[in-house]
């Protein structure tokens, strides 16, 4: 029976002409994913191998259903050589964004296209088994009723909120009552290669490979959500720190007050900024008599969530954008000590709270302009995410896509 490049890929440990051959694979399938189309001469000078090696192991790839002849270039003059590239319905990953009252999950075909995905899945997020069962039956879920052959799809990210190490797998703050990295637990319930990141560092890399990154090399995005993350990157590169726990903006001690955050410690930004935070104050004041046109939609305030809130600020509830307005100033301030370290050339914004738009960017940017140096702050420019709420499912999908098959986007 013939190997194919998949049994290369999810096979034994390789070694010698075996591995380098799996290896220029990966390369040819990089260069296509970032380059497009491109010819045999090319690829052999790009990769420094010999025209026949390279025409081999692509024929091989055509054959494993990976690359595609795209036929004569239109471009040169005398004999015209063949264009190769991938063949976009051959591979597929899937992306999942897991919060904390819904899932969001997408499929991914080779060359970047997001062709399926379900919003808002009802689940609730807790560190027990059962919140994890039912975790792995909504991806199962999704994966049996796609479109596409159970076999291509090659990988699945998994996007939870804390700390994550991504090159071990574990989570360390949910699902961590197995031996086993949690992408294991996953892989054996799925049957499918599964790699887990940190919420906030998914969504950057979403927006740093087809968001609002263009140009850029240094870039912080902010994931404005029922906690406060942070993806970094530095000189083009996404920035993790020595165990992938870097970007922690939520948990700068900046309060002096008796609150307890989620991660054990008193008077982390998240107590008094995040949508944790909003949430627990706006119950707060209706208790204490204030109005809002939530309540038409919740009599009780116990159960408002943040997405009443953010629906109310959209519609001009004079409560909600209040509560937003008072947390924008204290991210901002806390930001600014970001702004000054780093001195992005550009921050984005985004998670939930970023779709409130300028009633939450706007008392941030006034607070960074208060706090930080105006020369840092000046070379700052702040938007609102391009990817929206599709941000952590297109992040998600891409790591999968680069790190499987080593692609650099």
């Amino acid at each position: 029976m013939t190997t194919t490049f998949f049994d290369e890929l999810h096979g034994a440990e390789l070694s010698g002409v075996a591995f380098k051959n799996v290896r220029l694979k990966k390369q040819i399938l990089a260069h296509f994913a970032n380059e497009g189309t491109t010819t045999l001469a090319d690829l052999s000078k790009e990769l420094n191998a010999s025209i026949p090696k390279i025409s081999d192991l692509v024929n091989g790839l055509i054959a494993d259903g990976l690359a595609k002849d795209y036929g004569k270039s239109d471009s040169g003059v005398g004999r015209r050589p063949n264009l190769y590239g991938l063949e976009p319905d051959s591979a597929f990953f899937v992306g999942v964004e897991v919060k904390n009252f819904q899932v969001n999950i997408g499929l991914m075909d080779f060359k970047r296209n997001l062709i399926k995905t379900r919003q808002g899945i009802p689940y609730a997020l807790n560190n027990t088994e059962d919140s994890l069962q039912a975790l792995c039956a909504i991806i199962e879920d999704f994966i049996k009723t796609s479109s596409v052959e159970r076999e291509k799809v090659l990988g699945i990210g998994v996007n939870l909120g804390g700390r994550i190490n991504y090159k071990t797998g574990y989570s360390y703050s949910f699902f961590n009552f197995h031996e086993d990295p949690l992408s294991k637990i996953i892989e054996a319930s799925i049957g499918i290669h599964t790699f887990l990141e940190n919420d906030s560092r998914a969504m950057a890399y979403g927006e740093f490979c087809s968001g609002a990154v263009r140009e850029e090399k240094d870039v912080l995005f902010v994931n404005l959500d029922h906690g406060i993350g942070m993806g970094i990157m530095v000189n083009g590169q996404l920035y993790y720190g020595k165990s992938g726990f870097a970007g922690e903006l939520g948990h700068i001690p900046t309060f002096n007050n008796e609150i307890l955050c989620h991660c054990g410690k008193k008077g982390c930004l998240e107590t008094e900024a995040s949508g944790e935070a909003i949430t627990r104050i706006f119950k707060e004041r209706l208790n204490k008599g204030a109005t809002s046109i939530v309540t038409n939609k919740r009599p009780s305030p116990e159960e408002i969530k943040l997405e009443d809130i953010i629906e109310a600020a959209n519609n001009d509830d004079t409560l909600a954008i209040e509560l937003i307005t008072e947390a924008g100033e204290k991210i901002g301030k806390g930001m600014a000590t970001l702004v000054n370290l780093f001195n992005p050339e550009l921050i984005i914004l985004g998670g939930a709270l970023a779709s409130t738009g300028d009633y939450i960017r706007l008392p941030i940017k006034n607070a960074l302009n208060k706090y930080s140096l105006s020369l840092v702050n000046n070379d700052s420019q702040m938007i609102i995410s391009k990817l929206g709420q599709k941000a952590g499912v297109i992040g998600a999908c891409l790591l999968v896509r680069d790190r499987l098959l080593a692609i650099t986007s």
